[in-house]
């Protein structure tokens, strides 16, 4: 099996990662007028879609146990595909119905993707785990900058949300092939023999029940949290404030690239320094410093919008990559880690999928943004909190919360965020 043909399916699928959710915040107010429905309804819809990844993460694996992995990322693409479609049709039940399935499908993928590159490139996990996090931030980018001009040439908002089933769609052309070699080659020859070793306390011990577990959890329940309050309400925000729905959409496009290169560049750096603390806190000041230049002097300077989105960027996209790496530094085996992880993704994505409904109801209560804005930082001193009582990677540990003797970190490949 050719890896560079395993590389090219996981690309195509994880340009739909982000895709068809990142196209909807810049057409919010839109739908929102045409539909007549409140904050909090329009909220409904990614909240819905953030709600059904966190089911999808959840049951991805007993489903590939019953349908098979490969198989299983197909029909998650379909989903996606499928849902987008639903979407083209103008009236709430069908925007909602067609999140539910695109969020399932994206959740779903996003936990499956990572055993493909394991299993299949597991000699350049590093490498193919950070093109295919940029490629999933590209296809977020791509989508918000241009989901208007989508709107005004296609002649609505529903079409252009149900643009996004085209690229599922190649995706899935490309992924069946692939799909079907693998089946008939089986793994890598470069793949590790699956060998099982001792099970240690840590990976009998319930994630909920562990109190590092707990904390990782709290930490990506801040961080998911303002990932998608922002990624929901930003474009919004600036369109209260009068901007064109075409200009707060590239605004929104340059808080997804600044995530780029801080997603790339602070975990390698954490990792190096052996100061995760210190970097897992930096992010969080970012985006603090993003958040309250938002809520306190949204407008002060021309440029300061700008300055205000990439700030918060680079919080957010630090940020989520961070949490996922001090899961592997401190777990003791691949099952712990998998538990650890799977706790505390399903935790933060349901924190996510809350965070936009919580903040639509509260711009309907209040009348305006403030409390919203407010709301994400108390996510942020969530996060700091958490961070804080993780502390530093420790040079040797324990069964449940250690790292090897040697202070090497565990290698993995991170789930899509």
């Amino acid at each position: 099996m050719p890896p560079w043909l395993v590389l090219l399916g996981v690309l195509a699928l994880a340009v739909n990662l982000r895709a068809a959710l990142a196209g909807y915040p810049p057409l919010l107010q839109t739908a929102r007028a045409e539909l007549g429905v409140t904050a909090g309804a329009a909220g409904l819809v990614q909240a819905g879609a953030v709600l059904m990844m966190s089911l999808g993460s959840f049951t991805a694996s007993p489903l590939a146990a019953r349908l098979g992995r490969e198989r299983l990322l197909g029909c998650s693409v379909a989903l996606i595909a499928l849902g987008s479609l639903l979407r083209a049709v103008a009236t709430l039940p069908a925007l909602v119905g067609g999140s539910v399935l695109v969020g399932f499908g994206i959740g779903t993928a996003g936990v499956l993707l990572t055993g493909v590159v394991k299993e299949y490139l597991p000699e350049r996990a590093g490498a193919v785990s950070g093109a295919y996090v940029v490629s999933m931030m590209v296809g977020a980018t791509v989508s918000s900058a241009v989901a208007v001009p989508l709107a005004v040439a296609l002649g609505g908002w529903s079409f252009s949300l149900a643009v996004w089933a085209v690229p599922a769609v190649l995706a899935l052309g490309v992924w069946v092939p692939v799909a079907a070699r693998i089946g008939r080659s089986g793994p890598s020859p470069d793949a590790p023999a699956s060998v099982p070793g001792p099970e240690t306390a840590g990976s009998r011990a319930r994630p909920w029940q562990d109190p590092f577990a707990r904390r990782v959890a709290c930490y990506l329940a801040g961080s998911s949290g303002i990932f998608y309050g922002w990624l929901t309400w930003l474009a919004p925000l600036y369109e209260s404030y009068g901007w064109s729905p075409q200009r707060a959409g590239l605004l929104l496009s340059v808080w997804s690239i600044a995530q780029i290169p801080a997603a790339l560049v602070m975990p390698a750096v954490a990792e190096r320094r052996r100061r995760w603390r210190f970097w897992a806190s930096l992010t969080v000041l970012s985006g603090t410093a993003g958040t309250l230049g938002t809520l306190l002097l949204p407008g002060a300077t021309t440029i300061a919008p700008w300055v205000w989105a990439v700030l918060i960027g680079i919080g957010v996209g630090a940020g989520f990559p961070l949490g996922l790496a001090v899961i592997a530094w401190r777990t003791p085996d691949a099952a712990r880690s998998a538990a650890v992880s799977g706790f505390a993704l399903g935790i933060g994505y349901l924190a996510a999928g809350l965070g936009p409904l919580v903040m639509g109801l509260l711009i309907d209560l209040t009348g305006g943004f403030p409390a919203a804005v407010v709301l994400l930082l108390a996510s942020a001193l969530l996060q700091a909190g958490a961070i804080w009582r993780i502390g530093d990677r420790p040079v040797t540990g324990t069964p449940t919360t250690g790292t090897p003797a040697t202070g090497t970190p565990a290698t993995g490949t991170p789930p899509a965020r």
